[in-house]
């Protein structure tokens, strides 16, 4: 059976998961992959330490290569080493450290924090730690910490999220640490991307295809001609506007020059007409006054002490007189 056959490929690959975490747990061991080749079994072994994998001279890896190949049926198998980047972005690692924290007798809390603050700091989208056991009394509990954004179910945590286990033995009994991190080159497939519009680039590749094409040049020139004319009327009928308007303007300062010429006549008029009526009336109490004291002089130069009024009154009037009123006129 086919599922028979699966099953025991992925038990296979535990045992062997398990085999190299257990010798390899002073150099950092951080996980394995197996890729089956037709020369044969390729086992890749990612470690924080790659020169104690190795051993001196090779040793320790032709060890390992050699139980893989008796103690698990790999036929033909080649061990290829490498280096963990960062060793805080791999659960295994960090949960091997958590343990031999916990085994050196340091609080769990303080071993949590520790861990939450070395992963989140080497970049990591989240971290989630969880270690449950005998770690307050003489009760099983368990103690979950966490930081940033992690997922836990569906696909994108099966698919991104990275898991780690590792145990370790106290005096009250075995603790289970599990380090799950998700790591910062994640993209899940509900994140979406606000792209900013450039006016500038279609502008430019619709000139090209135009210049390309000659229908599109006359479809071109065709929409320029419809613009121009209707720039142009819309040009006339603002100066026809303008034109109106500063007709109206000109008429109402015609009009209003007009009146004020008319007052200024007017204004003009009115003081000549007294100036020359006031010196007529001037001469006439002239006259008056004049007249007045001469005719007075007379008569008293025509009185004689012992004369009669019948002559004081046929007595003629002196020539002097009458010079005098002809000066005066």
């Amino acid at each position: 059976m086919i599922e028979k056959d699966f099953v025991t490929e992925g038990l296979k690959r535990t045992r062997i998961d398990e085999y190299l975490e257990s010798e390899l747990e002073r150099a950092g061991y951080g996980g394995m992959e197996i890729q089956v080749t037709p020369l044969g079994t390729m086992v890749v072994v990612y470690a924080e330490r790659p020169g104690m994998v190795i051993g001196r001279g090779g040793k320790t890896v032709r060890s390992i290569t050699q139980n893989l190949k008796t103690g698990y049926g790999l036929e033909n198998p080649q061990v290829e080493v490498k280096e963990v980047a960062i060793p805080e972005l791999n659960p295994k690692i960090m949960a091997h450290k958590i343990a031999a924290m916990l085994q050196r007798g340091m609080h769990f809390r303080r071993v949590a924090y520790t861990a939450l603050r070395r992963i989140m700091g080497a970049g990591a989208q989240g971290v989630e730690v969880t270690i449950s056991g005998k770690i307050r009394g003489s009760r099983s509990a368990c103690a979950k910490f966490s930081d940033g954004y992690i997922k836990k179910c569906g696909e994108p945590s099966i698919r991104f999220v990275r898991h780690g286990f590792a145990t370790v033995q106290l005096k009250p009994g075995v603790l289970g640490i599990n380090v799950r991190i998700m790591p910062p080159d994640v993209v899940l497939p509900d994140k979406v991307d606000i792209l900013k519009i450039e006016f500038e680039e279609p502008v430019v590749e619709e000139a090209v295809e135009v210049a390309e094409t000659p229908d599109k040049i006359e479809a071109v020139e065709s929409v320029v001609e419809e613009i121009v004319e209707e720039a142009a009327e819309e040009a006339a009928d603002i100066l026809e506007e303008i034109v109106e308007e500063a007709e109206e303007v000109v008429e109402e300062v015609v009009e209003a020059v007009e009146e004020a010429v008319e007052e200024a006549e007017a204004t003009e008029e009115a003081p000549v007409e007294e100036a020359s009526e006031e010196p007529e009336e001037e001469e006439a109490e002239a006259e008056v006054t004049e007249e007045a004291p001469v005719e007075e002089a007379s008569e008293e130069e025509t009185k004689p002490d012992n004369a009669d009024e019948s002559e004081v009154q046929e007595a003629p009037e002196p020539e002097e007189t009458v010079e005098k009123t002809d000066k005066s006129e």
